[in-house]
């Protein structure tokens, strides 16, 4: 815990305990025979010494009697400490009340009563020091983990990171060396794509969070990449409805399933793959899908692959509880369901 928020808590305490010696001064029913208020007020400065003393006595303690394995142990060296405390505020107290004058020798007879109120004192101040002690240190603890999860998520997320665009970038390469060994004209075109795609992913997706129009620009230039390829016209089919220009996504999050779709999906018909996206006051949604050419065994091997799982993995630690993700298959078809709750800026900054 930070060390202003642990002495504002000590000064909250010893402002309620003060406040609590001195609430019969307030209300008038500190008189005593042959007492004044100044009398008083020494007996209340006397009286917060010794409470000092007992309170920082168990407070720097309590760490170290909680170290020891057994519990026993520590109960008894608890018990030894406020009785050791006990034996310090009677002789402290018993000079301060002669010392000053306040009682004559004479009437300064021993009485258990002192004792056991001494006694009560010197618990209730010491459960008071172990209770604050322990949220002190519960507080801290809590705040430790904390920063331990994150910065185990940040590093789990720069490795998924890492692991995702060699993998991207091995795929487009393969795409442009089909179309350089075939002699295609498009080849150079092609090469331009991936210029604009290495870009993208060299710079800009280096962001936490990017506009999703710059992701879709980035999905297109994929597809059409990859309709060079193939050869194929109308192969996919994609939408785009919404302000896409003013939500903010993290980069290269739906790169994956499209590219699970050119590489596992059926070519057979047309469209083979549909994409829509969409970017409204819910959210946004994504929504792919593809025709099969593998058996639903197979497909379910391919869903629970690298590629998925990373992305599944991404989304958790970036949209915690603000994504939905449905995968869903048929005997013809394969589906992606995606929805993000950003329609505010809700990406996790790690």
């Amino acid at each position: 815990m930070n060390r202003k928020y642990i002495i504002g808590i000590h000064v909250l305490y010893w402002f309620y305990i003060i406040n609590q010696f001195l609430f019969p001064l307030y209300v008038g029913q500190h008189k005593i025979p042959g007492w004044g208020e100044v009398a008083y007020v020494k007996e209340v400065v006397v009286a917060l010494f010794l409470s000092a003393i007992t309170f920082y006595a168990v407070y720097f303690a309590f760490p170290r009697l909680i170290a020891f394995r057994y519990k026993i142990i520590s109960i008894i060296v608890l018990l030894l400490v406020v009785a050791s405390l006990l034996m310090i505020r009677l002789p402290m107290d018993w000079f301060f009340w002669k010392l000053t004058g306040l009682m004559p020798g004479k009437e300064m007879v021993f009485e258990w009563i002192w004792v056991w109120d001494h006694l009560r004192l010197t618990v209730i101040t010491a459960i008071y020091a172990i209770l604050i002690r322990y949220l002190i240190d519960a507080f801290g603890a809590q705040k430790l983990r904390t920063e331990l999860i994150t910065q185990r998520q940040a590093g789990e997320l720069a490795l998924l990171r890492s692991q995702i665009n060699p993998h991207f970038l091995f795929n487009t390469l393969n795409n442009i060396y089909s179309l350089v060994y075939q002699k295609s004209d498009e080849a150079p075109g092609a090469v331009m794509k991936f210029s604009s795609i290495m870009r993208y992913v060299l710079y800009e997706a280096e962001a936490s969070e990017v506009p999703l129009v710059k992701e879709i620009e980035y999905l297109k230039s994929y597809i059409e990449l990859q309709q060079l390829r193939y050869r194929q016209a109308g192969l996919v089919s994609m939408t785009v409805e919404g302000a896409t220009g003013e939500v903010p996504i993290a980069p290269m999050l739906l790169i994956p399933f499209v590219e699970n779709a050119f590489k596992h999906g059926s070519k057979a018909r047309q469209p083979a793959i549909v994409i829509h996206i969409e970017a409204g006051h819910q959210g946004v949604d994504f929504f792919i899908s593809n025709d099969l050419r593998k058996s639903l065994q197979q497909l379910e091997e391919i869903a629970s692959g690298m590629s998925i799982a990373h992305t599944r993995r991404r989304l958790e630690l970036l949209y915690p509880g603000k994504f939905t993700l449905t995968i869903g298959e048929t005997t013809e078809t394969y589906t992606v369901r995606l929805h993000l709750d950003i329609t505010a800026k809700t990406v996790t900054n790690i």
